[in-house]
């Protein structure tokens, strides 16, 4: 059974951002440091995963289950999931608890989450999907068939990356935060 620790960046209890890192895709790497940054700089209280030992599809799950459910924010917070690729398993969890996500390179394409694939194409407008069309989990036609917003970054990898391209990896990040930033901000809108 996989272990993580949860760690919170407080500020505005009201509006409370959940980062959940792939196995392998920290929320030290590039696109979530920075998101996380960009939220906290809003004013959003972040909560991170933190992987201790390495998870299993199933022990992910486990650990989303106990994040977004028992031991989530109030009732009275606006909750916003930010996944990313094994973390993206939360978005039907996420989905039939009525929170909003950022879905950083979803699992669209993977046999072993077809409850992904199947929520995804139901998103509505609560919900920004971000993948690249070199990643072989992406699926562009259906994330584009949902009502999610997307953001499809081209000839990126899953790691939202083009090899060997400093500069373009750069403005992919400078591209996939300021596309959440404004998603979040949505929410103050409202």
């Amino acid at each position: 059974m996989a272990t993580y620790d949860l760690h919170v960046t407080a500020a505005d209890p009201a509006r409370v951002a959940t980062v959940l890192p792939g196995s392998g895709y920290t929320a030290m790497a590039p696109l979530l440091w920075y998101a996380r940054g960009a939220l906290h700089d809003l004013g959003w209280t972040i909560r991170t995963l933190e992987w201790t030992t390495a998870p299993s599809f199933d022990s992910a799950r486990t650990a989303y289950a106990e994040v977004l459910g028992e031991d989530a924010p109030g009732d009275d917070t606006l909750h916003l999931v930010v996944a990313k690729s094994l973390g993206t398993l939360a978005m039907p969890l996420a989905v039939r608890l009525g929170l909003p996500g950022v879905w950083l390179t979803p699992l669209l394409t993977s046999e072993q989450a077809p409850d992904v694939q199947e929520t995804a194409a139901e998103l509505d407008e609560n919900h920004l999907l971000i993948g690249g069309t070199a990643d072989p989990l992406w699926d562009g036609e259906l994330a584009d068939g949902s009502d999610a917003d997307v953001v499809e970054v081209d000839n990126a990898d899953h790691s939202l990356e083009v090899p060997n391209d400093r500069a373009e990896n750069l403005a992919i990040v400078e591209e996939v935060v300021s596309a959440i930033e404004e998603f979040a901000l949505s929410f103050d809108e409202d």
